[in-house]
């Protein structure tokens, strides 16, 4: 199915509009509901940090008062058996220390004494003790009056308590050390404390073991001064996941926290169970999870308190955060469908008007370009200027492409013409570099494989043309397995020299790692020259088939050093204005004095190393060698000869410095007349 332009545009543009609010909505909602989450762990790093502080604090406490009774007891203040001054000093302690709930003690011989907080309202003194009415447990209660205690009563009753039975009391009994322990079932409480106890010695006679207790309740009456948010709540688990606190404002000693109510509780305890529950899914740090339950989504924050294994969760429902984001929500959303569909009305009503006619009449100008028929394409007037210079732009290719579809290669014919360069015979001088590389036994190949050295020298092809691209080079031509490249022409190049020299160094490299080998496994080896200077650079040919390229002296002496390289063994040879022209940008050494075939003037060629910003090793072996080259154009062969061996030993290998030494080696035998020079001659071919 085929739709008009104006018809697609128009989709296109109610497409857009409408993907574009949808995403619009999409990243408000996501940024609003991810900062909302934000929040809420922020608040959450707050209560757990809280309840941490709190926590601690009644755990100092709890091992500040062992510490001052302890020290009582071990300074011979009072002796562990002195009732009256015993009852004194924990009284002293319970009133002193709100957050602490028991402080009690146990003798070898099963005797015991506590203290005991009973809310806010008193405390009790709790003894056991078998010259009491035969060990029944008396209680006396105090309660508290403006600045002091008051006796309220005392009872006896009958017990089977004995310290001697649990484990608060055995553990410590036989260690020198103290530490936290769970205690269950005290006299007259069901309930689980947490106690710091530890033995107690005087004059190195174990008196028994005293404890200090705190409970729960009073963590659950802090818990309930939290405000996790407008609707969340703060728990305390154990270590298995359990509620062991939860916030209640009247628990204490006397009103149990009132545990199981609420839905907060419910999601506390289900993600206890679940997070904590199972020891795999354990995790040692805080995380914090969205757990859904009934459908609904709460954030809940696991915070470890460092204690028991108990963890701080914090449950917030999600709702008390996105509740005024999800009406803002409905209310955008309807305001934006009001915004699409009039903006989508708008939009297709402009776009038939000014936008369908102008493109429909440069898709004929269009097609035209397809089939060639680029003579005649007129310039559209248009009230856009984006399709004003759509056209321009159609209008100046067609003009381009009926100047210059002679040219070949394509990307030549591309970058003559945004050159500007015109199709006729003709050219200027130019500054140039010419790189001209071949493949080493071509020639051999070609007798050998046949019509199977095109699929041989087609990757070697494609090598040469990325290298010669990578480094803003434009490839002349092919010529067997020769490539001609030139730089600095038609594109304007400053550096034409160094770049040149990259791409030399890269097409080595390229050729290396494509891993191109001939049929007997062989990997091809190319050869390069390199030369620089004034060029002839334009269209060379008729009216009917131009060539882009360069002739010249520099051609004809890059194509020279090519073939030289067999002479030495080496890759990559340059002339010596490719050397000024790089300058400090490459590494070389100088490598002999050659008189090119076909010009009359000597010349220096260098050997190319590397780039200079790529170069990290010696060049003490490049010294050397130049040091043989100038003992041997002085004629001081025996001096030349052991210069290039030490060059070839210090470089680990290198043929230019054993073919040197070859020729020193036969002019010391058989010595030179008196009018020689240290040139050496290039093959006519």
């Amino acid at each position: 199915m085929r739709f008009s332009v104006g018809i697609a545009v128009s989709m296109l543009v109610a497409v857009s509009i409408g993907v574009s609010t949808f995403v619009v909505h999409s990243l408000w909602w996501t940024t609003a509901r991810d900062n909302s989450r934000m929040l809420a762990a922020e608040i959450n790093s707050q209560i757990a940090n809280t309840v941490r502080i709190e926590v601690g604090a009644t755990l100092r406490s709890a091992e500040a008062a062992w510490s001052a009774v302890r020290t009582i007891f071990v300074q011979n203040v009072i002796a562990t058996r002195q009732a009256d001054k015993r009852e004194f000093v924990f009284l002293s302690q319970l009133q002193a220390q709100p957050n602490i709930s028991w402080i009690f003690f146990g003798w070898p011989d099963g005797n015991f004494f506590a203290s005991h907080r009973l809310g806010d309202s008193g405390l009790e003194m709790i003894e056991i003790d078998k010259d009491i009415r035969d060990r029944n447990l008396r209680t006396d209660r105090y309660i508290f009056i403006p600045g002091d205690i008051q006796f309220e009563e005392r009872t006896f009753v009958p017990t089977s308590y004995d310290p001697r039975d649990h484990a608060w009391f055995n553990n410590f009994m036989s260690l020198d050390t103290m530490g936290w322990i769970e205690a269950r079932d005290l006299p007259g409480s069901d309930k689980t404390v947490y106690a710091f106890a530890g033995p107690i010695d005087v004059n190195r006679a174990r008196q028994g073991v005293l404890a200090v207790a705190i409970e729960t309740d009073r963590l659950s009456r802090f818990l309930a001064t939290l405000e996790p948010g407008e609707f969340g709540a703060a728990f305390i688990l154990d270590a298995d996941g359990k509620v062991i606190a939860v916030p209640d404002a009247k628990a204490d000693e006397v009103t149990p926290a009132r545990m199981g109510e609420g839905e907060l509780y419910e999601v506390a305890k289900i993600s206890g169970e679940k997070l904590l529950g199972d020891p795999d899914g354990k995790t040692a740090g805080s995380s914090t999870k969205r757990v859904v339950i009934d459908g609904v989504p709460y954030a809940v924050a696991l915070t470890p308190l460092g204690f028991y294994g108990w963890r701080v969760a914090t449950v917030i429902p999600e709702a008390a955060f996105l509740s005024g984001i999800n009406a803002t929500l409905i209310d955008l959303i309807y305001i934006l469908i009001g915004v699409v569909i009039v903006s989508t009305a708008l939009a297709i009503w402009l776009i038939r008007r000014i936008v369908a006619n102008p493109l429909a009449r440069i898709a004929e100008d269009l097609s035209k370009i397809e089939r060639f028929d680029v003579e005649r394409i007129p310039r559209r007037p248009s009230n856009l200027s984006e399709l004003a210079n759509l056209s321009a732009a159609t209008a100046s290719m067609a003009a381009g492409l009926s100047a210059f579809r002679k040219y070949v290669p394509t990307d030549l014919v591309k970058m003559l013409v945004a050159e500007g360069i015109k199709t006729q015979p003709g050219g200027d001088m130019k500054q140039i570099s010419v790189l001209f590389c071949d493949v080493t036994g071509f020639t051999g190949l070609s007798e050998k494989l046949g019509p199977k050295i095109i699929q041989l020298m087609e990757p070697f092809f494609s090598a040469a043309a990325a290298a010669v691209a990578r480094h803003d080079g434009t490839i002349d031509k092919f010529m067997g397995d020769a490539v001609m490249a030139i730089w600095g022409a038609p594109r304007k190049d400053a550096l034409h020299a160094e770049n040149a020299c990259r791409a030399a160094l890269d097409l080595v490299v390229t050729v290396e790692d494509a891993g191109i080998k001939d049929e007997a496994g062989n990997s091809l080896r190319v050869r390069i020259g390199l030369n620089s200077g004034e060029a002839l650079v334009g269209n060379i040919g008729s009216e009917q088939r131009l060539n882009y390229t360069a002739i010249g002296d520099v051609v004809n002496v890059a194509s020279r050093l090519e073939g030289a390289n067999k002479e030495y063994g080496t890759r990559i040879l340059i002339g010596p204005e490719t050397r000024r022209e790089a300058g400090d940008a490459i590494v070389v050494r100088e490598l002999d004095t050659l008189a090119v075939f076909g010009r009359t003037e000597e010349l220096v060629v260098y050997e190319l190393i590397a780039m200079a910003d790529g170069f990290e090793g010696s060049l003490d072996w490049i010294e050397t060698y130049e040091q043989g080259l100038a003992h041997y154009r002085s004629g001081r062969f025996e001096q030349a000869i052991a210069a290039f061996e030490a060059a070839d030993k210090m470089r680990g290998g290198d043929p230019v410095s054993v073919a040197m030494k070859l020729r020193a080696t036969k002019l010391l035998t058989n010595p030179p007349s008196g009018d020689w020079r240290a040139v050496t001659h290039t093959d006519k071919t």
